[in-house]
């Protein structure tokens, strides 16, 4: 590598006065915040800060790069993506994804899932229960009444087998024991982190069992094309290729109904900025705190476009194609200021980041007309989700 991996850039300063985690009607609505950062260009954190043991596993962070100077941060605690660097319309370098400088961050019991692989289900199972071939399951509860992301101890918290295939792919893998978090069958996952020359990121996942279970397994990247810190995503224009979503309770549990975008604050079909209805008054916005939905994704075979998010500020546009039927997204609604320790001591504040995970709907256990997420022996659980990165000038 051609950047100096032994000190990382100590600081992202702010010009201007954070946004104070308040209610939400205290909060800045403005959907044309571009504050200015002021900070040295971001380079990859320090290998050394995340070397260390987990549960009697060693961890680390794995750096890959392209051909055109793109890199990656990947660490096998969790199997999080920890920085995305990219270069903006200037052709200076951004670090994309909200993360930490060092491992230990990670490891706090309120952590948000920076970054992280989820599994064995991504999203929420509705009171953490599901029946499966006639017999009943309970799962880890960690919100509210509900399970999330795989229950209080996920795959976001697991030490995975890392293996660097070469400069520009990672292999994780890990084995969920029968049990684990309340879920049945041995489960055996492999990642695949790929960087193309094309400045894409592939994720690939697979998946083998040896009893029936559920899997339902995402990325939980946060992103600002800002630059990671940088105070708002309400001025990021975003496109979803869905005419339909997955209306919630107020526990954020599926209501089972498919309703239609058109005419709601839920419409993406055309470009839109993220903050130019994101405090209407619509109920499932008030459920969501903002955006925290599934998106049905057009229906289509392979690989094809999910979402495409631009940032007018940097001119870094990020598209997202998948074989996943549904695609979340989250706004960043419970993000504080409190969040203090980000790459080069960040402050993350609310709705400062996105996600876009790509997945099966959420509590599709208990909704029999959603997509299946039942795994059985001898099937293979195959699914490809590429985050590709381009400019406009």
């Amino acid at each position: 590598m051609n950047i100096n991996r032994n000190v990382f850039v100590a600081a992202l300063l702010f010009s201007g006065m954070m946004v104070g985690c308040q209610g939400s009607d205290n909060r800045d609505k403005s959907v044309t915040d571009t504050t200015e950062i002021s900070a040295a260009p971001p380079v990859l954190p320090d290998t050394a800060a995340f070397a260390g043991t987990v549960d009697q596993q060693k961890t680390h962070l794995y750096l890959l790069k392209n051909q055109g100077g793109m890199q990656a941060a990947i660490t096998n605690f969790g199997g999080r993506l920890v920085s995305i660097l990219v270069k903006d319309k200037n052709g200076e370098w951004k670090d994309v994804i909200l993360g930490h400088s060092e491992l230990k961050p990670y490891q706090k019991k309120e952590e948000n899932f920076f970054g992280a692989l989820i599994g064995r289900y991504g999203n929420r199972i509705a009171k953490g229960k599901f029946s499966l071939d006639g017999k009943a399951y309970q799962l880890d509860i960690n919100d509210g009444v509900n399970t999330l992301h795989g229950g209080n101890n996920g795959f976001y918290k697991k030490v995975w087998n890392g293996k660097q295939l070469d400069e520009h792919t990672l292999e994780l893998t890990y084995r969920s024991k029968d049990g684990e978090g309340g879920y049945p069958g041995n489960l055996d996952v492999k990642v695949t982190y790929s960087l193309g020359d094309d400045n894409s990121l592939k994720i690939a996942y697979e998946a083998k069992t040896d009893k029936a279970t559920v899997v339902n397994l995402t990325n939980h990247a946060y992103f600002n094309l800002n630059g990671a810190g940088d105070k708002t995503i309400l001025d990021h224009q975003l496109t979803l290729e869905a005419d339909e979503f997955t209306p919630v309770d107020t526990t954020l549990i599926p209501t089972g109904k498919l309703e239609k975008v058109a005419g709601t604050p839920f419409d993406f079909t055309k470009p839109k900025l993220i903050g130019e209805q994101i405090n209407d008054q619509h109920q499932q916005l008030k459920n969501g705190g903002g955006y925290d939905h599934n998106w049905v994704l057009r229906k289509g075979t392979g690989l094809r476009k999910a979402a495409t998010v631009s940032s007018a500020k940097t001119g870094i546009q990020m598209e997202v194609t998948t074989e996943e039927p549904g695609i979340q997204f989250y706004s960043g609604n419970f993000l504080t200021d409190k969040i203090t320790d980000g790459k080069g001591n960040a402050t993350y504040g609310y709705r400062s980041a996105f996600c876009l995970e790509t997945q099966h709907f959420p509590d599709s256990p208990n909704q029999p007309n959603f997509p299946s997420t039942v795994l059985r022996p001898g099937k293979d659980y195959r699914t490809t989700t590429v985050y590709k990165f381009s400019v406009n000038k």
